[in-house]
């Protein structure tokens, strides 16, 4: 789902605390073990966690509907 507007993305990042914003990209990340042998693996507080990175694009973020509703 593409999301162009940054008011209506701020409302998604606020109702979901898997997400977050490094600058103008929205980060999805949460716990898991499988971050010590994945690619999108990454160690926070000396645990793993697996991290979605969605970074905007001309359009705007895109981004799962899941996160979206």
């Amino acid at each position: 789902m593409i999301i162009k507007e940054l008011e209506r993305m701020e409302e998604i990042v606020a109702s979901n605390k898997a997400l977050s914003w490094d600058g103008w990209t929205v980060v999805n990340q949460y716990p898991s073990e499988k971050g010590r042998t994945s690619k999108n693996g990454v160690l926070v507080n000396s645990k793993w966690h697996l991290q979605q990175r969605f970074v905007p694009g001309t359009n705007g973020w895109d981004i799962p509907q899941k996160f979206a509703v």
